[in-house]
């Protein structure tokens, strides 16, 4: 051939294609292909996008189809052009031309063999399918490149209601014509009404009412005091004048200031709520601080706000300062510190009491609320509670339920017995000597509220809960006193001294003659007799005896206790009956 000597093949060759041998296409021969299309293709598939790629791969096959059809094809044809899909030769055999692929690899220029499948629908669905990816791929580059553009732009508030603006442009004018008028919302509006002042009456405002009620009753109902009619001037002419009377118009204040107090009176009971007398006494007893004072509170202030600072935790600064506050007069200031102060320090019984005084009962109740979940253990607390319940039934509320967290206090206990009735103490006194059995008071309250043979049994249990207790065997003896069982008195007093010296428990001679004379006071002789016969003798020396019984003799008979004196000298006599002095 012509071009076997060349170096390179002629545009379009494929190698064998005339014999019937399948040619291929390698990618490094489609560059050289593809740049010897014309400029208009490639212009066009220089625009990125995949369809005008197969837009030149379709051109480049039909001029490659036309360059093999050979010089006497290039004419036209006397036939016209040939129809859509005829291949020549096909109805004798003969094969048709190759068929360039413009599938989805998007290579220009690539022929295929006659025997390949040729380019059908599912292709096309293919080469659509392609595009529109693109399409979209093209779009959210276009979108990204815009974001990226308009970045520092995206808070102005123009960019924001722009979708809005847009919008408008669908309203029609009947909306417009029913969107309604803005208003007057300015800040004159919003601000609370002030309430209303009242200022005193001027003389001169005083002296024209009093003319204007003068002349509406020719002069003479005008208020008492305050004016004269007189006739001045000119008869004829009718001209009046009400001259003023200077000297009424002190009157007639203190008539309009009687006025109004009446008003303020109670319509129900009559009584009045401000005392007309008493009130200028308590305007002339107001105290004004002094310079000095109103420093040293300043210092005061200065030193406890340190003082909290340093240590907020420390519940008698925050009571130290909320009480300077009070003393100022500034109560609202000193509870607003007590509040502070509840919190910063919940376990303070001291802060929490205070609080409750600085404020009125129904919110003192409150605290000690508050308190109690905080404390729930502070006696104080729930005695504070009780106090300021008015009802019996919510103060033995309080009690009780201060009981339930304090089974053990003696105070809760004495406190809540006292609201009660006999039956029912007697029911609590049972319960308080299972939970605090080392209270002496508890079981003697009992015994004195139980029946004979109840009580004597209470105070055996309470001896053998307390053996050591000489006030319980004292009980006991008056007991049987009681009774009229003056034999068992000595046996009980006796075992008493014995115990008590068993047990180790000190009691003095002084402190014996003196439960001698409590048991006289209490219209127990017997009982007081029998504690000077068995204690007199402790601790007193043989020879310094008659001396020492005489002078607790005459200490006695001072102190009115007859009984007790008498016995003494009795015991003193029995010792030396030989004695007369």
């Amino acid at each position: 051939m012509a071009f076997r000597n060349k170096k390179q093949a002629p545009k379009g060759y494929v190698a064998g294609l005339g014999r019937g041998a399948a040619g291929f296409t390698t990618r490094s021969d489609v560059g050289p292909a593809a740049a010897a299309a014309s400029s208009v293709d490639t212009g066009a598939a220089a625009g990125g996008s995949r369809a005008a790629e197969q837009r030149a791969a379709k051109l480049s096959m039909q001029r490659m189809q036309q360059q093999n059809q050979g010089p006497s094809d290039t004419g036209p044809s006397p036939f016209g052009a040939a129809p859509k899909g005829y291949v020549a030769g096909m109805g004798r055999g003969a094969g048709g031309g190759a068929k360039v692929d413009d599938g989805p690899s998007g290579l220009e220029g690539i022929p295929k063999s006659s025997n390949q499948t040729p380019y059908d629908d599912e292709d096309e669905e293919a080469d659509r399918i392609y595009e529109e990816i693109d399409e979209r791929m093209k779009k959210r580059r276009k979108m990204k490149a815009g974001e990226e553009a308009s970045e520092s732009n995206v808070n102005k508030i123009v960019n924001q209601f722009r979708d809005l603006k847009q919008k408008l442009a669908t309203v029609s004018e009947s909306e417009w014509a029913a969107i309604p008028d803005v208003g007057d919302y300015s800040l004159r509006y919003k601000q609370k009404r002030k309430h209303d002042t009242f200022t005193p009456l001027t003389d001169s405002l005083l002296e024209s009412r009093s003319m204007a009620n003068a002349d509406a009753t020719s002069g003479t109902a005008a208020l008492a005091g305050t004016v004269q009619a007189a006739e001045i001037g000119n008869q004829a002419s009718g001209f009046k004048s009400v001259v003023s009377n200077m000297s009424g118009l002190a009157e007639a204040r203190g008539t309009v200031l009687g006025m109004s107090l009446d008003r303020m009176s109670d319509s129900v009971t009559g009584q009045t709520v401000i005392d007309p007398k008493g009130y200028l006494t308590s305007l002339s007893n107001t105290k004004l601080a002094s310079d000095a004072e109103i420093g040293d509170i300043n210092k005061a202030r200065l030193l406890l706000k340190s003082v909290r600072d340093t240590n907020p935790n420390h519940g008698p600064g925050w009571i130290a300062a909320a009480r300077v506050e009070e003393a100022a007069g500034k109560t609202l200031q000193a509870r607003k510190l007590i509040q502070e102060g509840c919190e910063v320090c919940p376990t303070s019984e001291d802060v929490w009491l205070e609080a409750a005084r600085l404020h009125p009962p129904d919110m003192a109740k409150t605290i000690l609320a508050s308190a109690v979940r905080r404390i729930p253990t502070s006696v104080n607390i729930f005695l504070r509670a009780a106090d300021l319940e008015s009802a019996s039934q919510a103060k033995k509320a309080v009690l009780r339920k201060g009981l339930e967290m304090n089974p053990t206090s003696v105070t809760l206990w004495k406190a809540a017995i006292e609201l009660e009735d006999a039956e029912n103490a007697k029911i609590l006194l049972s319960v308080a000597v299972e939970k605090i059995p080392q209270s002496v008071d508890m079981w003697l309250a009992l015994a004195r509220l139980e029946t004979y043979d109840n009580a004597r049994k209470v105070l055996n249990q309470a001896r053998r809960a307390l053996p050591a207790e000489r006030s319980i065997w004292l009980a006991a003896s008056k007991l049987e006193e009681s009774q009229n069982h003056e034999d068992v008195v000595d046996k009980i007093v006796q075992k008493a001294v014995s115990s008590l010296s068993k047990h180790d428990a000190v009691v003095t001679r002084a402190q014996w003659l003196q439960e001698a004379e409590i048991a006289e006071a209490a219209e127990a002789p017997i009982t007081s007799a029998a504690i000077v016969k068995h204690t007199i003798g402790i601790g007193v020396d043989v020879e310094d005896r008659q001396r020492t019984w005489a002078d607790d003799s005459n200490g006695a008979l001072s102190r009115g206790a007859i009984a007790t004196a008498r016995a003494i000298l009795a015991h003193s006599l029995s010792a030396f009956p030989s004695k007369r002095s």
